[in-house]
């Protein structure tokens, strides 16, 4: 995993940043890269969109839990259904169950930013697939205050391709019967040993990536690994 230095990144984005609410987050600050993972707070950041692209596709659900290397933070767990700037999608509906009565009251994702950046606040992102949280996020604020974000995280399913860099079977390989083995969170969970959560609710998706993570350093690594060998 690369080897990033976040805490100059956030210094030099901070001098930059203009919209409030980013000049504060930058202004939390970052740890340093040689912090041990177990002294980091950590959230996990989970959405639920209309699709795959942010350019096209926007937010339909946030889910952001707070959480150690030792304990979830579940009572200060938090989840929105924000009404999106772009249309729902029958097939997004069918994958993630938000329909167009359960947006029709609810805010837009401007309305929910200072409690969202009030838990991102100081601490690292957690994500499972990170093309998605850190997409979304950045598009969605270009839209609403006028700047984009940049900001760490520790990929769960960047970990688990770093894991098993032979997940992918070559022609003899599958002609001999070998499957692909998949690094989606149900599956990556499974291998863990971890129970199986409905998927696609973005608190439950968000919960599901803090126990997904606990279980990668406990089993591949250590709490005394610096932080700055796992986020992207």
């Amino acid at each position: 995993m690369p080897d990033v230095d976040w805490q100059q990144r956030f210094r030099k984005l901070a001098q930059d940043a203009t919209h409030p609410l980013l000049k504060a987050y930058y202004e939390a600050g970052c740890v340093s890269p040689d912090t041990p993972v177990s002294e980091v707070p950590l959230v996990a950041l989970d959405f639920e969109t209309t699709g795959l692209d942010p350019e096209q596709h926007s937010i339909v659900s946030v889910g952001l839990v707070p959480f150690n290397l030792t304990g979830i933070q579940l009572g200060r767990a938090r989840h929105w259904v924000v009404r999106p700037k772009l249309p729902l999608h029958q097939t997004s509906i069918t994958i993630h169950g938000i329909t167009h009565s359960d947006i029709d009251n609810a805010p837009d994702l401007s309305e929910i930013l200072e409690e969202v950046f009030g838990m991102l606040n100081g601490r690292i992102a957690v994500v499972h697939y990170r093309d998605i949280e850190r997409g979304f996020l950045d598009v969605a604020l270009k839209w609403r205050l006028g700047e984009g974000i940049r900001f760490p995280v520790l990929d769960t399913m960047a970990i688990e391709a770093h894991l098993h860099p032979d997940r992918r079977p070559n022609f003899w390989q599958q002609w001999m019967g070998k499957k692909p083995l998949s690094i989606r969170l149900a599956d990556s969970r499974k291998r863990y040993g971890l129970p199986h959560y409905a998927a696609h609710n973005a608190l439950m998706d968000a919960a599901a990536t803090a126990e997904l993570l606990q279980a990668q350093i406990r089993h591949h690594f250590s709490p005394d690994t610096p932080i700055g060998d796992l986020w992207l």
